[in-house]
C-alpha cells in the first residue's frame, strides 16, 4: 500500500476541516508569507529591458484552451501566465500546451513518450499521479517548498496529502505536486424549478427518486449528466458506492476482504441504472461541457458536478440572474445504509514539475504565480474554488453558490477521492469508469462488472 494511500485515509477528516479554517472570507490581507494581498512569495526580478541573456523558455500543459474558454478558472491560468511572462519578460517565458480534458492524459503521456515532457504540468491526485511520480517523470518539490517559506503560506500540510509519496516514489519520499485548489462533488439544483414541482431537497436516495418524479410530471428533466465522460457517471457511482457502506480498501489492498462482485458495489449499480431513468435523452452521447451547459441554461433542474462547475455557471451562463437560482446539497444518504452520509468527494488538482526540465528555477517561479495572493483571491471571488493558501478573500465578492459548497463542507465528516482517481491504477480507474459506462446502458451490473473484477485479480490481487 502506498503512503500516499495512506495519508489521504487519514488525513481526511482534517483536509476538510483545514479547508474551512483557511478560506474564511474577509476583505483583504496577507498571504501568511509576508506582503500585501499581491505579494508573490518570490518577486521577480526587474524587467530585464535590454539584457541579451538568453531567456529560459519552458512549457506549461493544461487540460483547457487558455485563449478561447469561457470558464473563469481557466480565466484565471491565463491570469497567471499572462502575469509571469509579463513579470520575467527578458528572462523567463512560458509557452501554453493546451488541450480538451477528454484527451489530456493520452497527448500528455505521448510527450512524457517522446521525451518532450512539458517543463510543468497540471494533473490530478491519486493514480493519474501516480503514473508520473512512480516513474520518476515529476521532480520532487519539498527543497522548493522549504525555500523562503512558501510552503508556509498554505493552509497546512492537509492539502499536500494527495501529492506526498513515501519510499515508492522514483525520486524519493516527498510532495510532488503543488495544489491549485480545493473542489467538492455536489448536487446542484434549480431552486426555481424544484419549487414550481413542489419538490423538496432530498436527504436520501429514495426523496432524490421523489423529487425527480415531480420534476419530470412538472415538465422538467430531472437530471443532465454526461455518459459520454466517463468520469461524471462514475463520480454518481463512486458516490452510490461510498453510500452503500463499500470501503475501497477493502478491495484496493492485495489481501483484499471484499471484491467488485460485493452486494454495495452491484446496488450501486442499479441504483445508477434507476437514476438513469431520469436522465436527459442525450447523455451517452453529452460530453461534460454540454451536460453542465443543459444545466446553467434552464434545460434540466439538476447537475451532479464538481465545484468547478461553479465557474462554468458564472462564466459561460448568458442569463446573469442565474446564479441565484441555483442552490447546492451534498449527495444524499442511502436508504437503510448504515454508512456515514456526511463524507463528501474532494480533490485538488496540482501542478507537477518535470524531474529533466532543463529550467527547475523557472519553472517553480511559474507554478507560485497559480497560488500567490492575486491567483487564490480570484479561485474564490470569481471560480467560486476553495483556496489553498492563507490568503483572505471577500466572500461578498465569491459566487453565492461558494457559501453552498462551503455549507456542505461544514457538515461533512471526511472527505474521499473520485474513485476513478482512488483505484489501484489509473488503468483501474478508467476501467471503473467503463464498467459504470455499460452499467449505464442497460448491461446487468455482475456483467459489466467483469472486466475491473479481472483487471484487479490479474495485477492487484495476485
Amino acid at each position: 500500500m502506498k503512503t500516499k494511500r495512506i495519508l489521504s485515509t487519514a488525513l481526511a477528516s482534517a483536509l476538510a476541516l483545514s479547508m474551512l479554517a483557511g478560506c474564511t472570507g474577509g476583505n483583504t490581507g496577507n498571504n501568511g508569507g509576508g506582503g500585501g494581498s499581491n505579494a508573490k512569495p518570490t518577486d521577480p526580478p526587474a524587467n530585464n529591458g535590454g539584457n541579451t541573456a538568453e531567456v529560459q523558455e519552458i512549457t506549461f500543459m493544461v487540460w483547457d484552451d487558455l485563449k478561447t474558454s469561457e470558464d473563469l478558472i481557466t480565466k484565471g491560468y491565463a491570469d497567471s501566465i499572462e502575469r509571469f511572462n509579463k513579470d520575467y519578460e527578458g528572462k523567463y517565458h512560458v509557452t501554453v500546451v493546451s488541450t480538451n480534458l477528454e484527451q489530456y492524459y493520452d497527448k500528455l503521456n505521448a510527450e512524457v513518450t517522446a521525451g518532450n515532457c512539458p517543463d510543468v504540468f497540471i494533473v490530478s491526485p491519486g493514480a493519474n499521479m501516480d503514473d508520473y511520480v512512480l516513474t520518476g517523470t515529476a521532480a520532487k518539490l519539498d527543497d522548493y517548498l522549504a525555500k523562503d517559506g512558501w510552503k508556509g503560506t498554505f493552509t497546512s500540510d492537509a492539502v499536500f496529502a494527495g501529492s506526498t509519496y513515501g519510499s515508492e516514489a522514483k525520486n524519493g519520499a516527498g510532495i510532488y505536486g503543488i495544489p491549485l485548489n480545493i473542489a467538492a462533488a455536489c448536487v446542484f439544483y434549480n431552486t426555481e424549478m424544484f419549487a414550481d414541482a413542489g419538490a423538496e431537497v432530498p436527504k436520501t436516495y429514495d426523496e432524490l427518486l421523489k423529487a425527480c418524479e415531480k420534476l419530470e410530471a412538472k415538465g422538467y428533466t430531472p437530471i443532465t449528466i454526461s455518459a459520454s465522460t466517463a468520469w461524471c457517471l462514475s463520480m454518481v457511482a463512486g458516490y452510490l458506492c461510498d453510500r452503500n457502506g463499500l470501503d475501497l480498501e477493502d478491495i484496493n489492498s492485495k489481501d483484499h476482504k471484499t471484491d467488485w462482485y460485493d452486494a454495495k458495489v452491484i446496488k450501486a449499480g442499479e441504483q445508477i441504472q434507476e437514476l438513469s431513468k431520469y436522465f436527459q435523452k442525450t447523455a451517452a452521447g453529452d460530453d461534460n461541457d454540454v451536460a453542465t451547459a443543459a444545466f446553467y441554461n434552464g434545460e434540466a433542474a439538476i447537475l451532479i458536478q464538481g465545484s468547478w462547475a461553479i465557474g462554468q455557471i458564472n462564466g459561460s451562463c448568458k442569463d446573469k440572474d442565474f446564479p441565484s437560482k441555483v442552490g447546492v446539497f451534498a449527495f444524499p444518504a442511502v436508504d437503510g445504509s448504515s454508512a456515514d452520509p456526511n463524507r463528501v468527494i474532494a480533490k485538488s488538482d496540482s501542478l507537477a514539475m518535470s524531474n529533466t526540465t532543463k529550467y527547475p528555477e523557472a519553472s517553480v517561479a511559474l507554478m507560485k504565480y497559480f497560488v500567490d495572493d492575486t491567483a487564490q483571491k480570484y479561485t474564490a471571488e470569481k471560480g467560486g474554488k476553495i483556496p489553498v493558501t492563507k490568503v483572505q478573500y471577500d466572500a461578498e465578492q465569491a459566487p453565492p453558490e461558494l457559501a453552498y459548497v462551503m455549507d456542505v463542507f461544514k457538515g461533512a465528516n471526511a472527505t474521499f477521492g473520485f474513485y476513478n482517481e482512488s483505484l489501484a491504477t489509473s488503468e483501474a480507474g478508467s476501467t471503473f469508469d467503463d464498467c459504470f459506462v455499460d452499467i449505464f446502458t442497460g448491461t446487468d451490473p455482475k456483467t459489466a462488472l467483469e472486466p475491473i473484477q479481472k483487471y484487479y485479480e490479474e495485477n492487484v490481487w495476485n
